[in-house]
């Protein structure tokens, strides 16, 4: 007997092939991306490599969102082929076979699928594996050879998560049959043809959920802002994008029927009239196109900017090779600074490397709150701040702020102070920790002032400037963080900078009990460069896999929907045509109805990409990427990129639809 009902599930199988080909291939793919990032995850050649923590917490996170948009994605898709089904299902009811068999029948066919699915995919992971790794370790800059190994774990994990997955299906089909009397199973593919109604509270409501999210997305200031607000505003736009397909297109489909000299016209009666019966039930799928194309979109461009962009963001955080600051807790004697700058020099020297550019200065730091002209220190547990209006005090003799600006500046009298910031300080005097000091000059930053342009984002109320005439002035700050910097360019490769940084740190960490300062930190470029490709390099490689999942999901969903949808316009279509309407007028409909139905999604990914603009790009600056020309080319390019891909989907999935229909 179970050899019969195993028959009948392999013929049930080819006979619907249309839908479960696509099915098959999809979970083979998604069974095989699966596995390539758990074993990549599990790799020790990986686990080796510089930067190797970066790599394995975005793999690791990555790898949580492929299982998750794998078991939704299968799920949505197994839907689809249901409702293809629930008609077949019903005639085996209705000629005598109970539920009970017909649940052994979908049984073997959820087993026929799942092996074919994680057989499939596990042999094109193992096989695909190491070609994905050596892709990943070229972004992250790995010069150590991936060996060729089967990841136990990761098989055994893709088995177990598929295994669930289908399971969970099968109990969902099983119910959905057990629940469903054999007429409705007969007419499980004709459900949802009534005219939808308006839902103006849905429709207003989701219209106002755009517009809040684009408001916050445009009006957004400070980096502590963006980063607080970005999910607010994503989950406010996505709540109105299905909205707006649900509730707003039915909404304006309805003003259009009600128009009289527009509806009553051949084409415009055909194509409002059918997309306002079936939009109940295509908005969600349309809305899901919309949100997962925005989604690839985002991802795929900010991923590929901050990996063009590393070299940029390498020369705003890190403007000179070699950053060298020793941290005191007095003010240091000029001897004992200008010491430190010639052991440096004398490193340089048995490196036989040359410095240019080189500058040193020192500054004191300190948390702050600020409220007006009013700066005290920052206190956690002071409920009266707020975690926004934390910011930073730099306190800088004159000397060294016109070395670190490049600018030059009037003396500053006794008891005054220059004060200094990304906008204009309108007060004449400024109280400091208790001392009230006259404002003698008020500067904003300059335009070439380092990190200028984040500094603007940040704000005046988060980092300002105290300007004083010498190191004297700077005694009564001396009880915060004192720091002297030493900044230099330098020749050679980079294994040649990497081995002076070494020579420097070395050097100056001799000093530390001659010059007494407490601690010491030295950032190198040549160094940070490799920190920098792991994670921006690693961030290209979640951004295209993920991308290439969602791309997966999205090309799956539109196909299914083509399909559905054309067997349900081909009764349409043969009705009307015998009703008296010509096959050209209806055809011509038919298609302007496709084609609206089929490009709404990216018009609308489109338009949430330009007014998601200001927020992203501010975002940007948190990886230290702050180049908007080449965000904006990365974002033109992959929309192009993403609307040919959506363009010839469009026409391998219309093509099938038209056969179907014509």
């Amino acid at each position: 007997m179970n050899c019969l009902y195993c028959k009948l599930a392999v013929t049930n199988l080819k006979n619907n092939r249309q839908f479960y080909l696509p099915y098959i291939l999809a979970g083979i793919v998604s069974a095989m991306m699966f596995y390539i990032m758990r074993a990549i995850q599990g790799s020790k050649a990986i686990a080796a490599m510089r930067g190797a923590d970066t790599v394995y917490l975005i793999l690791t996170m990555g790898l949580v969102i492929v299982a998750l948009c794998t078991g939704i994605f299968l799920f949505y898709t197994n839907s689809f082929v249901m409702k293809r089904r629930k008609k077949e299902l019903g005639v085996y009811n209705i000629l005598g076979m109970e539920k009970k068999h017909i649940a052994k029948v979908m049984a073997w066919e959820s087993v026929i699928l799942y092996v074919l699915t994680v057989c499939g995919g596990l042999v094109l992971g193992i096989v695909f594996h190491k070609l994905v790794a050596m892709f990943l370790a070229k972004l992250t800059g790995m010069s150590e050879s991936i060996p060729f190994y089967v990841s136990g774990w990761g098989c055994l994990q893709t088995v177990e998560l598929f295994g669930l997955v289908y399971v969970l299906m099968l109990f969902y089909n099983f119910l959905q049959v057990s629940l469903a009397n054999p007429v409705a199973l007969l007419h499980g593919n004709s459900v949802g043809e009534r005219e939808p109604k308006v839902k103006w509270i849905s429709a207003v409501a989701g219209i106002g959920c755009i517009v809040a999210g684009y408001y916050i997305a445009v009006t957004v200031q400070g980096i502590l802002e963006a980063v607080n607000m970005f999910f607010i505003a994503v989950l406010l736009v996505i709540v109105g994008t299905y909205a707006l397909f649900l509730s707003v297109s039915i909404a304006f489909l309805k003003i259009l029927k009600n128009n009289k000299k527009y509806y009553y016209q051949t084409t415009h009666f055909i194509t409002v009239s059918g997309m306002l019966y079936r939009m109940k039930r295509n908005a969600v799928g349309l809305a899901n196109i919309c949100v997962l194309s925005t989604m690839v979109l985002v991802i795929i461009s900010t991923t590929v900017c901050l990996y063009a962009g590393v070299e940029d963001s390498l020369k705003q955080n890190f403007p000179k090779e070699i950053s060298a600051t020793q941290y005191f807790d007095h003010v240091p004697a000029r001897a004992d600074r200008e010491y430190l700058v010639e052991q440096v020099a004398a490193a340089a020297k048995k490196q036989n490397r040359e410095m240019t550019d080189v500058s040193s200065y020192m500054d004191i730091v300190t948390v702050i709150h600020m409220d007006g002209n009013v700066i005290e220190r920052y206190d956690n547990e002071n409920p009266a701040y707020d975690f926004t209006d934390m910011g930073m005090l730099y306190v800088m003799a004159r000397a060294d702020y016109e070395k670190f600006t490049g600018h030059t500046y009037e003396p500053i009298a006794p008891g005054s102070v220059m004060v200094a910031a990304s906008h204009l300080f309108e007060e004449d005097s400024i109280e400091i920790f208790g001392t009230t000091y006259l404002v003698a000059d008020k500067t904003t930053f300059p335009d070439d002032f380092p990190d200028s342009e984040l500094q603007a984002v940040l704000g005046n109320k988060q980092v300002i400037y105290i300007v004083v005439e010498d190191e004297q002035a700077l005694e009564p700050f001396a009880a915060y963080e004192v720091r002297h910097h030493i900044e230099l360019d330098t020749d050679g490769t980079p294994e040649e900078r990497k081995a002076f940084a070494t020579a420097v740190e070395e050097a100056l960490g001799a000093c530390k009990e001659t010059t007494a300062f407490t601690s010491g930190m030295l950032m190198s470029r040549a160094h940070q460069r490799e920190e920098y490709m792991a994670l921006n390099g690693g961030f290209l490689f979640l951004g295209l896999f993920l991308g290439i999942l969602f791309l997966m999901i999205t090309v799956m969903i539109i196909y299914y929907k083509q399909t559905s949808e054309g067997y349900e316009d081909r009764e349409r279509f043969a009705i009307m045509t015998k009703v008296g309407m010509g096959r050209d007028v209806v055809k011509a409909a038919i298609n302007t109805q496709v084609r609206t139905v089929f490009f709404m999604p990216i018009i609308v990914a489109v338009l949430h990409l330009t007014m998601a603009f200001p927020m992203l790009k501010i975002i940007m600056y948190v990886f230290g990427l702050m180049n908007t020309e080449l965000f904006v080319g990365c974002l033109v390019v992959t929309s192009v990129v993403f609307a040919v891909i959506y363009f010839i989907v469009f026409r391998i999935t219309s093509r099938s639809y038209y056969r179907i229909v014509y």
